[in-house]
C-alpha cells in the first residue's frame, strides 16, 4: 500500500511530467503543471493556509478544472472539506454547512462561481437546525479526514460522511492497480463532482498520472455529445450508471458508433438491464466488463466481472461479485447485507445517526447497507432489493424492486419504475410505469403474461402504464420513484 498521500502523489506527477494532460474539459486540455498552478492560486486567493485546520471548509462547486484545483488546494493545505451536491436547495446547503461547523464556504473562480454574499449567507446557521453544531466533533488534524461527502438525502436531510485520508489512499491505490490507471491512461468522469464515484474517475487518475475526461453535467443526457467525447478522446476506462450505457446504445443503433479504445467498462449504482448488457460487446469490443457494488459510507465493496458476454452469456441475476481485498461481509437472517471495508467511514459526522446504520458483531464494526441479498446455488450473492422498498399488499410483504426486475427481463422493456400507492382496500397497490423500445408493439396484456411466469399473484401490478418517453431520473441517474408516485397520486386524486 502507498505511504504517500493523494496530494503528495499528485505533486510527484507534476514534477515528473508537468506537460502531460491532467484534465480535458470543453475540448481543452489542462496539463499537470497548469492544474498545480491553478491549485496554488486558489490556495492564495482563499488564504487557505490561514484557516483553522480542525474545522472543515464548505465547497460549493460545479464540475470544472477550477473546482478540481480548489479541492486539490484543500488537500495540499490539509483542510477537510464538505462537498455537497450543487443541486441542493440553499436552505439544505445552509443546514449541512452549519451542522459541519465549516469555517467558510468556498467557490472556484470563473463563470460558474457564486457571489461572496450568497456564500456568506450559506454559512449562517438557520433557526431550523435540528441539533446544535456542538454535536459534531471537530475534524482534520490527527483525525485525518479529507473528503466529506453526503448521502442522497432520499429519506430527509443528507447525512455527512467524513472519509479519512488512509481510506481514500487505500481505495485509490486498489483502483489504479485493478484497472491499470497510470501515466497515459484516459479515464472518463461521468458522475457529478460530489459523488463517491469520482474517487475512481478523478482522484485515482490524478494520483497516478492519468488524464481525466470530464463530462459536462449540463450535457449528461445528450447522446451524440457523450458518444463523441468517449470516442474522440480515446477513453480507456469508463465507469457509469446504466443510464449512460443506454444512451450510448441508442447512438450506436443510429450511427454505428463504437468505442475501440475502452479497455474497462464498469457499471455501478443500479442494476444493469440484461438487454443492455447483451449489447455492450458490440459497443466495446476490446473491453473487460465489471459490475461494482458499494455505498457512499463504505466505498466499493464487491466486484463482479462478466466473463461470457462476448459469447452471449448474459446472467439473469447479476451477482454483486466477490468482496474486494480486505472487505468483510455478513448476511443477516432477514437477508440484509452488512459490510466492512478498508475504505469506509468511521461513522456519520452526526454521531447520533450511527446506531441506525453501524453495528458491531464479534468485535468487527459493520455498515448495515439496507440491501437484501440472496445466496444462489453457486454461493454468489445477488441483490433482491432495498429493505425500505418492501411494502405490504393485502397483508403480504412484497419488494417493488423484485417486480421491477421481472418486468425489466422483457426484451422490449427499456426501463421501469414500480411504486406502491395508497389503497383503501389493499392498503397498498402496485403501479408500474414502463418505457418500451420505440418500435415495440408491447402492451399491458403481453407484459402481464410475461410477468405471470415470474411473479406471485400478490406481486402483480394492479396498473401498468406503457409508453416511449424516458422515465424521470434522480440526480444519480436512477429512476425517480418519488416523482412517479407524486404524479400517480396527483392523477388519481
Amino acid at each position: 500500500m502507498s505511504t504517500k498521500s493523494l496530494a503528495a502523489h499528485f505533486t510527484e506527477q507534476v514534477l515528473r511530467a508537468p506537460d502531460a494532460p491532467a484534465l480535458i474539459w470543453d475540448g481543452q486540455a489542462t496539463s499537470y503543471g497548469e492544474l498545480a498552478a491553478m491549485a496554488q492560486r486558489a490556495s492564495e486567493e482563499h488564504d487557505l493556509a490561514g484557516l483553522p485546520a480542525d474545522r472543515p471548509v464548505g465547497i460549493r462547486a460545479k464540475k470544472s478544472p477550477e473546482a478540481i484545483a480548489l479541492i486539490l488546494a484543500c488537500l495540499q493545505d490539509g483542510l477537510p472539506f464538505l462537498l455537497p451536491s450543487i443541486e441542493l436547495a440553499a436552505e439544505t446547503l445552509a443546514k449541512l454547512f452549519a451542522q459541519a461547523g465549516v469555517s467558510t464556504v468556498l467557490s472556484p473562480s470563473g463563470p460558474r462561481s457564486d457571489s461572496a454574499a450568497s456564500l456568506r449567507a450559506l454559512v449562517e446557521a438557520p433557526e431550523s437546525i435540528d441539533a446544535p453544531p456542538s454535536e459534531w466533533p471537530p475534524v482534520g488534524g490527527a483525525d485525518g479526514v479529507t473528503f466529506m461527502l453526503t448521502t442522497s438525502g432520499s429519506t430527509g436531510l443528507p447525512k455527512i460522511v467524513p472519509l479519512r485520508a488512509e481510506g481514500v489512499d487505500a481505495f485509490t491505490d486498489w483502483a489504479a492497480e485493478q484497472f491499470g490507471i497510470a501515466p497515459g491512461t484516459v479515464v472518463a468522469n461521468y458522475a457529478p463532482l460530489n459523488f463517491d464515484l469520482c474517487l475512481l474517475d478523478i482522484w485515482t487518475t490524478l494520483k497516478h498520472g492519468g488524464c481525466v475526461v470530464l463530462v459536462d453535467q449540463d450535457r449528461a443526457t445528450q447522446s451524440p455529445y457523450l458518444s463523441g467525447l468517449i470516442r474522440d478522446k480515446g477513453v480507456n476506462v469508463l465507469q457509469a450508471v446504466p443510464m449512460l450505457y443506454r444512451l450510448l446504445i441508442d447512438v450506436h443503433r443510429e450511427t454505428g458508433d463504437v468505442f475501440e479504445t475502452v479497455r474497462h467498462v464498469i457499471t455501478t449504482g443500479d442494476k444493469m438491464p440484461a438487454t443492455s448488457l447483451a449489447e455492450l460487446p458490440t459497443l466495446f469490443a476490446n473491453a473487460r466488463y465489471y459490475n461494482i457494488y458499494g455505498c457512499t459510507e463504505t466505498n466499493d465493496s464487491f466486484m463482479h466481472e462478466f466473463l461470457g458476454l462476448r459469447d452471449g452469456q448474459v446472467p439473469a441475476n447479476v451477482p454483486i461479485g466477490e468482496p474486494l481485498p480486505g472487505v468483510i461481509t455478513h448476511v443477516q437472517e432477514d437477508g440484509e447485507l452488512l459490510v466492512r471495508t478498508p475504505f469506509q467511514t468511521r461513522g456519520y459526522l452526526k454521531a447520533s445517526l450511527n446506531p441506525e446504520r453501524f453495528t458491531e458483531l464479534d468485535g468487527v464494526s459493520y455498515y448495515r447497507t439496507g440491501d437484501i441479498v440472496r445466496r444462489q446455488d453457486d454461493g454468489s450473492l445477488t441483490l433482491q432489493g432495498r429493505a425500505d422498498f418492501y411494502v405490504k399488499v393485502r397483508g403480504v410483504r412484497v419488494s417493488t424492486q423484485v417486480v421491477e426486475q421481472a418486468i425489466q427481463e422483457h426484451p422490449e422493456v427499456v426501463e421501469v419504475g414500480v411504486v406502491a400507492i395508497e389503497d383503501e382496500l389493499a392498503g397498498k397497490r402496485l403501479c408500474a410505469i414502463v418505457r418500451k423500445e420505440p418500435d415495440s408493439a408491447l402492451n399491458s396484456l403481453k407484459l402481464r403474461q410475461h410477468c405471470m411466469t415470474r411473479l406471485a399473484r400478490t406481486e402483480m401490478p394492479s396498473k401498468i402504464t406503457i409508453g416511449t418517453d424516458p422515465l424521470p431520473k434522480t440526480s444519480t441517474g436512477k429512476v425517480d420513484r418519488k416523482a412517479i408516485t407524486a404524479e400517480l397520486e396527483r392523477t388519481q386524486s
